[in-house]
């Protein structure tokens, strides 16, 4: 999956500013599909998919640093 190997060569701080931005992007969202304006519904699934990609790949760098301690 070309994402998740582009989101494994981010940096921790990158990666802490693409989870604010994304959740910033679905509250946007969620409030566009309440008052129905919102074009596209599945950009809703496609973001909470890169969130949960986001926070994988995060907690996978814990547990390896966990690990080599």
């Amino acid at each position: 999956m070309k994402l998740a190997k582009e989101m494994r060569d981010l940096s921790e701080l990158e990666l802490n500013e693409k989870v604010t931005d994304l959740k910033q992007e679905l509250f946007n969202l969620r409030f566009q599909h309440a008052v129905n304006q919102l074009e596209n519904p599945q950009r809703i699934k496609a973001v909470k998919k890169q969130i949960a990609l986001i926070k994988t790949i995060q907690r996978e760098r814990e547990l390896a640093s966990a690990s080599a301690n």
